[in-house]
């Protein structure tokens, strides 16, 4: 990403891309922007891939969060700010860390919807696509896995789901059991595996992953 010799300027365009995550100042982050403008440096928006189901996930838990726990978060801090001196009240802090990490949350989604980009979850019945489980087997050492092809936000190493614009992901949709496919890693790594069943499940409501 990050293309300019000068190291100031590599510097302002990481400062940048963590001010979507850590929502520094806007007195600094209009002074990081001063020094991209300074350099003719661009900031490339990283988009999310959502499908319908995703986005409606999304707008389900902003609406949530916004009618019921921003509520909650408010007259909790309100009860602990009433019991008295705030210098050592924890409840307080606690309750504050809460609502703040809500409203994040709220601002982190609303974005995502804003830059996401829309794509179909829908695929033919004899191939692999959008929320299919695909069960492989790595021609290297005969090892059989399955795993779940997922939009990135749902993805999880740990569940076998993984993301359709990751390697593997990228490698098995599209293609029908029996088909041996190239997994490519990086340029000088890569992999084989032929599919052994295609199990279209469909989405089980995994969660939408955290910030």
């Amino acid at each position: 990403m990050y293309t300019v010799g000068n190291r100031d300027c590599r510097d302002a365009q990481k400062k940048y891309v963590m001010h979507c995550m850590t929502r520094i100042s806007q007195q600094e982050c209009r002074g990081i922007l001063e020094l991209l403008q300074k350099y003719h440096i661009g900031v490339i928006i990283m988009r999310e891939k959502l499908t319908e189901r995703d986005v409606q996930k999304i707008e389900e838990e902003i609406e949530h969060r916004k009618l019921v726990i921003r509520k909650e978060a408010i007259e909790a801090v309100k009860e602990a700010r009433a019991q008295g001196d705030l210098s050592e009240n924890f409840e307080y802090y606690a309750a504050k860390k809460h609502k703040n990490q809500n409203e994040s949350r709220i601002r982190y989604l609303e974005r995502m919807l804003k830059t996401a980009d829309i794509v179909e979850d829908t695929s033919r019945s004899d191939e692999v696509g959008m929320d299919d489980i695909v069960e492989v087997e790595f021609e290297e050492d005969g090892e059989i896995e399955k795993y779940k092809l997922v939009t990135s936000i749902r993805g999880n190493s740990m569940e076998n789901r993984v993301s359709i614009e990751s390697p593997i992901g990228m490698a098995l949709k599209g293609h029908k059991v029996g088909d041996r496919v190239k997994v490519q890693v990086n340029e000088n790594v890569s992999y084989y595996l032929k599919i052994r069943s295609i199990d279209k499940t469909g989405d089980e409501g995994e969660d939408i992953r955290s910030f």
